[in-house]
């Protein structure tokens, strides 16, 4: 296994074309459940390159039908990328001031999380975020309601 560095650039470059617009090389959630941790996914993918396609508990897109739950649902994103020692990107939990561009944001509503955004610019401190499912391009995170937001801090990747 050898480390796989996170090409930030990639992934804001992607977030910046498909914020606004959808992917057809990818199904698009919103009409079930929302389409905003696919979009994540996609952008951190972008940037990563390498996918984990350990069934059940991995992170992989091959189509609508084969594919990770962590892929496409906040709550499994989150378990996924914080809780990764196999293949692919792995990341850790730190407060939303201390993120880095390519960097996201789950949402939380105390009960779990349900939106899944990527950091792509800052204004006097305060994250701007792009989305789908309330497609946002630089939109303030605090404009968000949220009862806890966490920091996702993406390291790398591992590659087998």
């Amino acid at each position: 296994m050898h480390f796989v560095n996170y090409n930030r650039n990639n992934a804001l470059a992607y977030a910046k074309e498909w914020a606004m617009a959808r992917n057809n090389n990818y199904l698009n959630f919103d009409s079930i459940g929302g389409d905003c941790t696919n979009f994540a996914s996609q952008c951190l993918y972008a940037g990563i390159g390498v996918m984990n396609y350990q069934k059940d508990i991995g992170w992989y897109y091959n189509s609508p039908t084969d594919r990770a739950a962590a892929w496409s649902s906040a709550k499994h994103f989150v378990r996924f990328l914080l809780g990764n020692k196999s293949e692919g990107p792995f990341a850790v939990a730190i407060p939303i001031e201390h993120l880095e561009l390519g960097d996201f944001i789950c949402l939380n509503n105390n009960t779990e999380f349900y939106h899944s955004t990527v950091v792509t610019g800052f204004d006097n401190g305060i994250a701007l975020v792009s989305a789908h499912t309330g497609d946002s391009y630089m939109r303030r995170i605090n404009t968000y309601h949220y009862a806890f937001a966490q920091g996702i801090h993406i390291l790398g990747a591992n590659k087998y």
